[in-house]
């Protein structure tokens, strides 16, 4: 089966994950989609396919005869998607697309316009997967799964090539910040891995945000506006207030690469109380703590105003910039590097404004760079990935695990 076949069956399944939900995973579905996977990877030859209780498929790629002392590698895509976009009912096709804006859906006039989505305009005569407009496509991360797949297929399919060991992790839950939390890494075996989950072809990414939620809680003292001198404390023009004091060209809107920045996620509030979240990003370990210690001296200051306990500032930190933990191991970039290159790609690195299941895992134990899987703008309807992508990854996946053979090969003579 072609990674094309894969990610289009694959696309079909409602795989949305939930973030209001408790359980683990937090949605049943992505079982039914796991179940699937088991089932191929068992098919296809792989060592031990199964799903645990928690969600998790995992699978292993015997090492070649006399390959066994190489080092195990672990490729980890993830099987949900995102929650706030129509998951449900993917109408996956094949385009050729020919220039121009291009049509989703006629009916509805639904469209992908190139003034919106200028890198169309690098995929004319291409074919592309895309949606009719309705849903998301769900490249993030199914084609990272469909790459995954059927590299170990092609792998088994040529005894020929020799490698170490591949362990394969399929998660669920990666889109509400829990795909990383219950890989049991003790019996996925691996010296290192690579997340397949990153964007355009040939990205490759080992730097992400320093990331912390700061939930801040204002309490006001509410009074008849008719007998409010001297007696009112208005909690939602604190909140104002404070909002005012976060510099203002300091937010997503105005930052872009390794820039930093405070987010004002969601707000309530009325004159008895307010709350405020708050996303504090930075990719430098300094600026990230001076943006925290920041949002907190502008509590402090305001309770100086109204008094104590007006206002409340708690940070949570959600996780780290994986780079200090893949830093002491070049050879993962150089691997991966060269096996871009291998199948005619040139790599470019690329600082993630966000967070990685690689992020989580790096800092569990577990050395894990991104790697791209094609596609283009996830997490909405526009989303899309051209058919030569997937196949680009597939070869790609399989030049990796190849390359870590012949490069310490290398290193041997």
């Amino acid at each position: 089966m072609t990674a094309l076949e894969r990610f289009l069956r694959y696309s079909s399944f409602d795989t949305q994950s939930d973030e209001g939900s408790e359980t683990i995973p937090s949605t049943e579905k992505q079982k039914v989609l796991g179940d699937l996977l088991c089932r191929e990877l068992e098919e296809m030859g792989m060592e031990r396919p199964h799903m645990d209780e928690k969600g998790y498929v995992y699978a292993w790629l015997p090492a070649s005869p006399g390959k066994e002392d190489l080092p195990t590698i672990a490729l980890i895509a993830h099987m949900d998607t995102v929650p706030r976009v129509p998951g449900r009912g993917v109408k996956a096709r094949v385009v050729t697309y020919t220039g121009g804006d291009l049509v989703l859906n006629e009916e509805k006039g639904l469209v992908t316009a190139v003034a919106d989505f200028p890198d169309l305009a690098l995929h004319v005569g291409k074919e592309l997967v895309v949606t009719d407009g309705t849903t998301l496509l769900g490249a993030d991360d199914k084609a990272g799964v469909a790459e995954i797949l059927t590299a170990m297929e092609t792998l088994l399919a040529h005894p020929e090539w020799t490698h170490g060991r591949v362990a394969v992790c399929l998660t669920p839950d990666e889109e509400i910040g829990r795909g990383a939390d219950y890989v049991d890494l003790e019996k996925l075996g691996a010296e290192f891995g690579y997340t397949v989950d990153g964007g355009p072809l040939g990205a490759l990414e080992y730097e992400n945000f320093n990331a912390a939620s700061g939930e801040v809680t204002v309490h006001g003292v509410n009074i008849h506006p008719g007998e409010g001198k001297n007696k009112m404390k208005n909690a939602s023009l604190i909140a104002a207030e404070l909002i005012a004091m976060v510099p203002s060209a300091e937010s997503p809107a105005h930052t872009e690469g390794y820039e930093g920045f405070y987010h004002l996620s969601t707000m309530t509030g009325d004159e008895s109380e307010a709350r405020l979240s708050w996303l504090i990003r930075d990719h430098d370990r300094t600026s990230f703590e001076n943006r925290k210690k920041r949002l907190l001296a502008i509590g402090d200051y305001l309770n100086g105003v109204y008094g104590p306990g007006t206002v409340t500032v708690e940070i949570e930190d959600s996780y780290y910039n994986m780079k200090e933990k893949i830093a002491p191991y070049p050879q993962l970039l150089d691997w991966a590097r060269n096996a871009f290159r291998a199948v005619g790609v040139e790599p470019w690195d690329l600082p993630i404004r966000g967070g990685t299941d690689g992020a989580k895992l790096s800092f569990m134990g577990l050395p894990c760079p991104n790697l791209s899987t094609g596609g283009f703008h996830f997490y909405g309807v526009n989303e899309y990935i051209p058919v030569e992508s997937l196949y680009k990854m597939t070869d790609m996946l399989v030049e990796l695990v190849r390359e870590v053979d012949k490069m310490i090969k290398t290193e041997k003579v």
